[in-house]
């Protein structure tokens, strides 16, 4: 007669589950406020709206922070990736004109380390914190066979919420218009399959390695957090009207800024109006790669553009600047086939 054979045989450590769950609590309950109505453990989170809005329109994003958990486990530093988890959803969902209300982590592994799961949900709590956001809820999983040994994934979903007469759609967008761009603090969350390709694979440097290019150490310049700009938009949409907002993501500014334009319109971006971090350029000299190739692939020091009417930008950009978040008039809308040129 065999032994019994139990989960922990088959790779999946319950134990270590419920030690991740313990580790989180106190960073999960740091995010609630008077509107959530369930505890930790609830098979569903509740989350009471206030009823201030006249006509309440939900918004929802789902997100995750692609390869560059890869540079995360190298360094042994997991806390940023969550941070970046929950601000590139909030940023998802402010730009149309939403304010976050809560979010939802997914943690997926081969095998569970409950400490490093708990500093991503560190890090996750930390931003939902400073972005007014409820961390209501999670899944962390333990999938042997699934994952590479010592790797995780990660994936999140945000609601937010925003009157109806104030939804930011595009629609209001005209010729003439101008595109106000907000600085990134580097890559943010998209384009580390390419830059890692580059920088690790072909430049052949180290994590580690101080580049003087960059002026930092490489590792610490790709795990720079995801900007959020939950402070600065929610501000400037009540004391301005904003024509439209794009989050610069995946797809860089040529996918991105169609999204948000009327069939009609096209808009044309001047490079020179504003100051990328060194790593976008370092990276393309690196790797000899095609001003094209690299606007689709990496927000190139955009990380969010507003559309707003041109007597109003210089007001936009300084106040903009009052809330801490650096930015500059970077372009035009035109008549045109929804397309983005960059002079």
């Amino acid at each position: 007669m065999t032994d019994e054979i139990t989960y922990r045989d088959a790779g999946v450590d319950i134990e270590a589950g419920n030690e991740a769950v313990m580790r989180m609590k106190e960073y999960v309950r740091s995010t609630y406020t008077d509107s959530v109505l369930t505890d930790i453990g609830s098979f569903g989170g509740m989350f009471r709206l206030d009823g201030k809005l006249q006509d309440p329109v939900l918004v929802s994003s789902i997100d995750g922070v692609g390869t560059k958990v890869k540079i995360a486990g190298a360094m042994n530093r997991h806390g940023t990736v969550g941070r970046d988890l929950v601000n590139h959803c909030v940023n998802d969902v402010l730009v149309q004109g939403a304010a976050p209300l809560f979010f939802l982590d997914y943690f997926a592994t081969s095998h569970l380390n409950p400490v490093v799961a708990a500093e991503v949900v560190r890090g996750a709590s930390e931003a939902c914190k400073e972005a007014g956001c409820v961390l209501i809820g999670g899944e962390t999983a333990e999938m042997p066979g699934v994952y590479i040994e010592g790797e995780y994934d990660l994936a999140g979903c945000i609601v937010g919420v925003v009157d109806r007469k104030n939804i930011i759609d595009g629609s209001k967008v005209r010729a003439g218009d101008v595109a106000v761009g907000l600085a990134s603090s580097g890559l943010h969350t998209n384009g580390f399959s390419l830059a890692r390709k580059v920088l690790l694979e072909v430049g052949g440097l180290r994590l580690d390695q101080y580049v003087p290019e960059i002026g930092k150490v490489l590792g610490d310049e790709l795990l720079e957090p995801h900007r959020c700009y939950a402070r600065a938009v929610l501000t400037v949409t009540k004391e301005f009207e904003i024509h439209a907002m794009a989050h610069i993501t995946g797809g860089g500014l040529y996918d991105n800024l169609p999204r948000v334009l009327p069939e009609d319109c096209q808009i044309t971006l001047e490079r020179r109006s504003w100051v990328a971090p060194p790593i976008f350029q370092f990276i393309q000299e690196t790797g000899g790669i095609s001003d094209y190739e690299m606007r689709r692939t990496f927000n190139m020091g955009i990380g969010l553009v507003m559309i707003a009417a041109r007597h109003r930008a210089v007001e936009i950009v300084a106040r903009v600047g009052e809330l801490g978040e650096r930015a500059w008039v970077i372009g035009e809308v035109r008549k045109g086939g929804r397309e983005v040129a960059v002079l």
